[in-house]
């Protein structure tokens, strides 16, 4: 069971609820290959990370040997989802879904295995469906299980309307879930209802019901209000390189774990090593700019994530040195060692003694790469690397 156990932590990582795990363990212990579900509507071409936290939990399930099926909502999509909305929601037209379609799959490969990733529309299956089989699919809920749905009652009890078709909506992405034989669908917390209603339409005919598995909304770089474009604390999948790279290093340092943990492609057993390191007093800077790399050489490729810091005209990456690093000599008269707040102070890599002091206590001065406490003392007779701040570089040599 180690290997189910492994398999059930990873899966649990930064899910925001299981139903029902003990038959996700029943599922994981059989040892076939499941079928994984997560259906789009192609509602906006404009793309953001919040909507890649499915598609990460996709990419996981399928380092594990599992099937992913990413399900296009090309006829849900004219339908229109209900979900979270007010008010009716204009239904696309046939070539608005097609055009949001193809970005949607210009996308989706940037996360996952294409050679394990099975695209379907559910088109397919609608689209020869008779007013009979809809009927029959109509008669699995009713209106009052329909208006137990939170948007549903809210706007039932505010007197605003709601269109039949709506009622649809649920149903018909819970036959998506019979058409594919999912063993398991993944869907925001805001699909709960629908997600569950695939469960009861699979009893209905006849499959054993599928896992449901609800992912948190990420959190936009306010680390309040979920990313949005229209709140403008986004990352967009086609910002460039310099501007994500800019974001993420910005993002406030306690909310790069909830990044790492919705977004990120590493093992729980290296973002724990990365845990610790911060505990042992790495900079949480370094560990964002880590983490920024790795999102934008998904988005962008490896070239662009190891000059997007050039891009974003921000610091050097770790390690790297600007092209026309400045050497400064200092005299300390006979000493043989010197203050590091005096050094950095007089080859002016600070703007005064208290500056300098300020800099020191907040782990912002390195000594050939390396944090150096307020309280070093330099030997004379060498040469350092030192850099204060974000910016500000200087080959030092003491004597």
């Amino acid at each position: 069971m180690t290997e189910v156990a492994d398999a059930l932590a990873l899966i649990k990582r930064g899910t925001h609820e299981i139903l029902i795990e003990d038959e996700l363990v029943e599922k994981l212990a059989s040892g076939r290959k499941l079928r994984i579900k997560a259906g789009f509507d192609p509602t906006a071409p404009d793309l953001h990370l919040g909507h890649s936290v499915l598609l990460t939990k996709m990419r996981q399930f399928q380092e594990l040997g599992h099937e992913v099926i990413f399900l296009i909502g090309d006829f849900t999509g004219r339908i229109g989802d209900p979900t979270g909305k007010n008010v009716t929601r204009k239904p696309l037209t046939e070539e608005e879904v097609k055009a949001n379609a193809q970005t949607y799959r210009d996308q989706v490969f940037k996360i996952l295995d294409p050679d394990k990733t099975e695209v379907r529309f559910n088109a397919e299956w609608f689209g020869e469906m008779s007013a009979a089989n809809m009927i029959e699919l109509a008669a699995q809920s009713t209106v009052a299980r329909m208006l137990e749905r939170d948007d549903f009652e809210k706007r039932y009890k505010a007197g605003q309307s709601i269109s039949t078709h709506e009622f649809l909506y649920p149903l018909v992405q819970g036959y998506d879930s019979v058409a594919l034989e999912a063993d398991i669908e993944l869907g925001g917390t805001d699909q709960k209802f629908n997600l569950l209603m695939g469960r009861e339409i699979q009893k209905h005919f006849g499959q054993e019901p599928q896992v449901v598995i609800t992912m948190p909304l990420l959190e936009g770089l306010d680390g309040v209000q979920k990313m949005s474009k229209s709140l403008n604390n986004y990352i967009g999948v086609d910002d460039t390189p310099g501007v994500m790279f800019q974001k993420i290093v910005s993002m406030p340092d306690a909310l790069m774990w909830r990044y790492f943990e919705l977004l990120s492609l590493k093992s729980n057993e290296e973002i724990e090593t990365i845990r610790q390191e911060i505990e042992q007093g790495a900079n949480p800077r370094d560990i964002k700019m880590a983490l920024a790399r790795e999102l934008i050489t998904r988005y962008h490729g490896e070239d662009a994530a190891a000059n997007a810091h050039r891009a974003s005209g921000n610091q050097l990456a770790e390690g790297e040195l600007p092209e026309d690093l400045t050497e400064v000599a200092l005299d300390f008269e006979g000493a043989t060692q010197a203050p590091i707040a005096a050094v950095i102070n007089r080859a002016d890599l600070a703007t005064n003694s208290a500056q300098a002091k300020d800099m020191l206590a907040n782990g912002r001065v390195r000594v050939d790469g390396e944090v150096v406490a307020k309280d070093t003392m330099l030997e004379t007779g060498k040469s350092y690397v030192i850099q204060a701040g974000k910016k500000r570089y200087a080959r030092v040599i003491l004597g």
